[in-house]
């Protein structure tokens, strides 16, 4: 394999692609950083190709970051939303796809609420498939930015710790985060109520924190998720004023540990519940480059893959 090549002709999840093509789509989301930032924003790199974007869930900040990156490329883009489809009408995901396939479409960047939806697929169809969520299992690309914004604040990930704070149980960011800070050298730390903590998660080679301020205290960078009512078919905490109590960061907290710790969060936030807005707005946050690195870093796994088309 060259180094300008990916392993894998899909991205699945972080789970299924080695430290190299990591350390590749980082390196490339480099260069695209800096075409982003130029006057003119496009690069003609994918203009003979045709992406479909096919989301099966609600998706503001991933669909558009998604658009954003194949626009930039010069890619040809269909975006599917199957509350609109035939989807609707009793349309299996195979015949969905294969119709939008019969369209000489390349590529798929697919979210679907079903975990495994994207392997299920990668087995019959010929395009390549980028998995932007699937269910409470993975969200590769978020895991990718994610480690690309750490990486741009601390140089390295190696050695580093990194807590995850939050509603573990229902986040596929949680777990793409957990595969690929691992994979490029990070100590991995998830703290949050015990009834949002995944039963036997300790045996993927992390940490488990119940108290907060601890959790701060070991980490160099803490990557607070969003409680996840619309994915809880019981109740997991009492309320949200309960959980903001024991488990949200604020202002007076992060002053009150003897060192500077970065603030990340994928968004939508809950402010006044995980996170106050004095901490989401503060200079310790990395919230908004994670929004932009989230572009560049999309461009580069597009690229990547259609280096790998048919």
């Amino acid at each position: 394999m060259s180094l300008s090549q990916l392993s894998t002709k899909h991205l699945l999840g972080i789970k299924y692609i080695t430290k190299e093509d990591i350390e590749l789509i980082l390196k490339t989301a480099t260069e695209f950083k800096e075409v982003i930032n130029r006057p003119i924003k496009k690069v003609p790199s994918l203009r003979d190709v045709t992406i479909a974007n096919v989301f099966f869930e609600n998706s503001t900040r991933t669909r558009i970051s998604f658009e954003l990156a194949e626009k930039r490329l010069s890619a040809d883009t269909i975006n599917f939303s199957a509350s609109s489809s035939s989807v609707s009408k009793g349309e299996t995901l195979l015949d969905t796809v294969n119709n939008i396939l019969a369209m000489k479409v390349d590529m798929i960047v697919m979210r679907h609420p079903a975990p495994g939806a994207h392997h299920f697929l990668a087995k019959r169809i010929d395009a390549n498939i980028v998995n932007a969520g699937d269910g409470t299992h993975e969200h590769p690309t978020q895991a990718l930015l994610d480690a690309y914004s750490m990486q741009e604040k601390l140089g390295t990930l190696e050695n580093k710790n990194v807590v995850i704070i939050g509603d573990i149980l229902h986040s596929r960011v949680a777990l793409s985060n957990i595969f690929c800070l691992q994979k490029l050298g990070a100590n991995v730390m998830v703290c949050g109520p015990a009834t949002l903590i995944p039963r036997h998660i300790a045996s993927l080679g992390v940490k488990v924190e119940h108290n907060v301020r601890k959790a701060l205290e070991w980490c160099d960078v803490a990557n607070v998720l969003r409680i996840q009512l619309e994915r809880q078919d019981m109740r997991y905490i009492p309320s949200l004023r309960e959980y903001a109590l024991y488990f949200g960061i604020n202002k007076t907290l992060l002053d009150s540990l003897n060192k500077e710790i970065v603030i990340m969060h994928p968004g939508p936030i809950n402010r006044g519940v995980e996170i106050t807005s004095d901490v989401a707005d503060s200079g310790q946050s990395i919230i908004l480059d994670q929004v932009e690195n989230g572009v560049a870093v999309r461009m580069a796994v597009l690229y990547l893959l259609a280096g790998r088309v048919g």
